[in-house]
């Protein structure tokens, strides 16, 4: 048995439903339950009744959701029934996907995407009776500026709408077709011709070649085209016999009943039933998968460590209109010698991680939520706003800088660290790649800045990496296929006809990261945003080598943060333990020793522990980075260890005591030689003073034509002073070849130690959701049961009663407090009309349990618990109408 006919089998021989809300009140729990789920903009606020969520199911925000959440062949199936009668049988709407020939593919597949469209309220009816519900009909179905997205027109019937009866009747003649003698008729006559196939064949036998091209080049749409007032020959002859029909002055139009003949009965050129497959680009070992990955995960350690550390003591300034200046983001890129895009997005991932922030806090304010009261009347505000607003009337330049959180990731293990970023990225919806590009307002897009936020762009992650884990391990996707799928799992609908051949990507192309997308174009953007969501992957670490690690198959695994966790810890998430204790095995153990070499310069075969690291770094240069770092040993950098306090002999114990080869002795005659030299010049205020004991040091200095901008004047044989301050004479005099030091009022030398500058705490940007979260089962059980219990209490059949304006029953006291408590011995239930404290009014179907002390207690079924009511609050009561035989009473 075919699938057609066992679903047509399935189906009732009534009618069915008469509305969507008597559809929705006829499902069972689990199904309701479904379409909350699948739609879960439904849920804020919770329906009180199925009549309520049927007609919000019915407005054209949700509908638009739902329809953008629809797979490809979903859409089709809706848009072919935006175009068939209203309603349409399953036999019609099968005809329009598969055509006169008939598909196979389509007839398996359309039961399962019928019954989808069902369990999302967007079509409900029986089997003889699909409606599509009306909004979705109206956002589908042309009109008489733009086609259906199938490409198909207005019908016979709505083209000819404002038509004189005497041209109707012109046109029957002209196509072969008898006088009737009115407008209905002629339309119909007109409309059943164009439906037959063979007639319409016939009719086209006679036509001018060029005619024949017309129609060839309109069937597909659009359907419209442009004449002038005196039509070609060959427009006149389709013009005669209706196979145009005016719409608007000078545009006309193929009408559908003829367009669906010309294309042997199909709503689409191509229907797509099936999913496309994602292909397998290369096949790898999962074990080098896994240590590719776990090397880039590492690198991508060393790139944040490296922008915080440059950052470390104020980073650059933040722009009037947020965001970090294109000079400052090459200086970034620079610093990590990588692309200024991918510069972008570590810069974006620290700050979404809640590494870095601004240190005025008024930018952030577009992007933060902060747990704190607003100003009120008496002119409260906190102390970061305040400390803001000084800045703002001071002038003092607002910077990006590392946040107190910096120090807590800094002290987790690798693994945790890079879970911590992980946990920033994957639900992002700020996208890096659009920095540079243009927004609406044809303004530039800055990293950090505002309008980066794009809302789809976590969905587009996560479903990259589920369509990657779906492959076996060690097999890398091709990315045109899984464009590819992505394209036919969210379709993008536009006013226009969808093209249904999109040109398939260009293969064996790397994308570039960045670039931009135009702000209009939302078909680009989900592309790009898949391109961007394969290189980013690469980048962290997630994918090695193209294919999915072992740790990035676990991201997909329990859903992120936990409630009451820090932002971005890693402890705040289980996913994140799972993830860390999979990629820790993956990552090399820090090292506490160096190669030194005789030409001055030291290895690091591994990452270094962090005192180690932290010290080397101010001893000596990094030169190259990789696998191994290289660090070199300069007069400089040794003079940078000396200006941090420390001594030679404590530098030789150093290098001693980490060092796996013998100390050259070229590094050792160099720490020497500058710490020799190193404190002899002392450096005060006066501006600025020289001192020194050898006279002859400040006699060459005096000498040199270089200190001639430093205004050097003698005051004694040991004391040169100087105009310049202490800060510029001592970069003077290091330009000299000299090693001054800078000593204090009271003549001590000053250690020059960095100072690590920091935000207050921040909180890290809030991700810009595309809708509502999904409901858990809890709430989606707990909905349920107030939907049917709001239902209970609106359907049940009440007694006449006198009503108040608002349409509350209206009772005396007396009689209110009498019908209660008879209701409470009986056990019944009554209708109550209620105001509260704030003087809302509403109807509550209650069955009371006791009547004492002016209030009444029990069991509210609108509500589905029990209640407590105020007996002076009750406008009035009316009792239930007697259920009829067979009937149960509501409960």
């Amino acid at each position: 048995m075919s699938a057609e006919q066992q679903h047509r089998d399935g189906q009732a021989a009534d009618p069915g439903p008469r509305s969507l809300a008597q559809a929705l009140r006829e499902r069972d729990d689990a199904s309701l339950g479904a379409l909350l789920r699948s739609r879960p903009d439904l849920l804020h606020p919770v329906p009180t009744d199925v009549t309520q969520l049927a007609t919000r199911a019915g407005t054209r925000a949700s509908v638009l959701r739902a329809l953008e959440h629809l797979d490809r062949f979903a859409l089709q199936a809706a848009e072919a029934l935006a175009v068939a009668p209203d309603p349409a049988s399953y036999q019609e709407l099968l005809d329009l996907l598969a055509g006169d020939d008939g598909d196979e593919e389509v007839a398996g597949a359309l039961p399962a995407t019928v019954a989808l469209l069902r369990e999302r309220a967007l079509v409900w009816g029986g089997e003889d009776r699909l409606r599509l519900v009306r909004t979705a009909r109206e956002l589908l179905a042309p009109s008489a500026s733009h086609s259906s997205p199938t490409g198909l027109g207005p019908s016979v019937a709505e083209a000819t709408s404002g038509m004189s009866p005497g041209r109707i009747q012109a046109i029957l003649t002209a196509a072969g077709l008898p006088h009737t003698h009115d407008t209905v008729s002629a339309v119909a006559a007109l409309s059943g011709l164009f439906a037959d196939r063979e007639r319409v064949a016939e009719l086209l036998e006679g036509a001018p070649e060029a005619s024949r091209e017309v129609l060839t080049r309109l069937v597909w749409g659009p359907p419209y085209g442009q004449v002038t007032a005196e039509p070609a020959a060959h427009l006149r002859w389709l013009l005669d016999r209706g196979l145009l029909l005016p719409t608007t002055p000078g545009t006309v139009v193929l009408p559908r009943e003829a367009a669906l003949s010309l294309r042997g009965g199909r709503a689409h050129r191509v229907p797509e039933p099936t999913r496309p497959q994602v292909a397998v680009a290369a096949e790898r070992k999962p074990q080098v998968v896994d240590a590719a990955a776990g090397g880039q995960a590492l690198a991508a350690l060393d790139t944040v460590e490296e922008l915080l550390r440059s950052w470390d003591e104020g980073g650059p300034a933040v722009l009037r209109a947020g965001g970090l200046s294109i000079r400052d983001l090459k200086r970034t890129a620079t610093v990590l010698e990588v692309p200024e895009p991918v510069a972008a997005f570590w810069v974006e991932l620290a700050y979404a991680a809640g590494l870095i922030a601004s240190d005025g806090g008024y930018v952030e304010e577009h992007h933060e939520r902060h747990d704190r009261p607003d100003a009120d009347a008496e002119g409260y505000e906190d102390e970061e706003t305040r400390d803001a607003r000084t800045r703002r009337r001071s002038g003092e330049a607002e910077h990006y800088a590392p946040t107190p959180e910096y120090d807590a990731w800094r002290d987790l293990p690798p693994a945790e660290r890079w879970a911590w970023l992980l946990e920033a990225w994957l639900p992002g919806t700020r996208a890096p790649g659009l920095i540079g590009g243009r927004d609406g307002r044809d303004r530039t897009l800055s990293a950090l800045g505002p309008g980066l936020d794009r809302s789809p762009a976590p969905e587009v992650r996560r479903r990259v990496l589920e369509l990657m884990a779906g492959l076996e391990p060690g097999q890398a996707p091709d990315p045109a296929t899984l464009l590819e799928r992505l394209r036919w799992e969210r379709p993008l609908r536009s006013a226009g006809p969808r093209r249904e051949q999109p040109e398939p990507p260009r293969t064996g192309v790397r994308p570039a990261y960045g670039g931009g997308v135009a702000a209009n174009d939302p078909e680009a953007l989900r592309t790009k945003l898949t391109e961007w969501a394969l290189l980013e992957a690469e980048m962290l670490g997630v994918t090695g080598r193209g294919a999915l690690a072992t740790h990035g198959r676990a991201l997909l695994g329990a859903e992120g943060r936990s409630e009451g966790a820090g932002a971005g810890t890693a402890a705040g998430s289980a996913r994140a333990a799972v993830v860390a204790a999979l990629l820790a095995p993956l990552l090399p153990e820090p090292l506490d020793h160096v190669l030194l070499q005789a030409d001055l310069t030291a290895v690091a075969p591994g990452p270094l522990v962090r005192p180690l690291a932290e010290a080397l770094g101010v001893l000596a240069d990094v030169e190259s980075k990789g696998g191994a770092t290289v660090y070199r040993f300069t007069p400089g950098s040794v003079r940078r260890a000396l200006d941090a306090g420390r001594s030679a002999t404590e530098l030789h114990a150093f290098l001693d005591r980490h060092s796996r080869t013998p100390v050259p002795q070229p590094l050792t005659y160099l720490i020497d030689d500058v710490a020799r030299r190193h404190g002899l010049l002392r450096v005060g205020a006066a501006s600025s003073y020289v001192r020194c004991d050898d006279e002859s040091v400040l006699d060459e200095i005096l000498a040199d034509r270089r200190a001639t901008a430093l205004r050097l004047r003698r005051l004694a044989p040991t004391v040169v002073a100087a105009q310049a301050d202490p800060r510029t004479l001592i970069e003077g005099l290091r330009a000299m070849g000299f090693a001054p030091a800078a000593e204090s009022a009271e003549g001590d030398v000053m250690i020059a130690r960095p100072h690590a500058h920091r935000t207050p705490p921040r909180t890290p940007p809030a991700p810009v959701p595309d809708g509502p979260p999904a409901p858990d089962a809890t709430l989606l059980t707990a909905a349920v049961r107030a939907v049917r219990a709001g239902d209970r209490a609106a359907t049940a059949p009440r007694k006449e009663t006198p009503q108040a304006p608002g349409g509350l029953p209206r009772t005396s006291p007396a009689d209110t407090l009498a019908t209660v408590q008879a209701a409470a011995m009986t056990g019944e239930s009554v209708w109550i009309g209620h105001v509260n404290a704030e003087g809302a009014a509403s109807q509550r179907l209650l069955a009371p349990l006791r009547v004492e002390g002016g209030y009444v207690t029990g069991y509210d079924h609108t509500a589905d618990e029990v209640r407590t009511y105020a007996l002076h609050r009750i406008t009035g009561v009316a009792e239930l109408a007697d259920e009829p035989d067979g009937a149960e009473p509501a409960r």
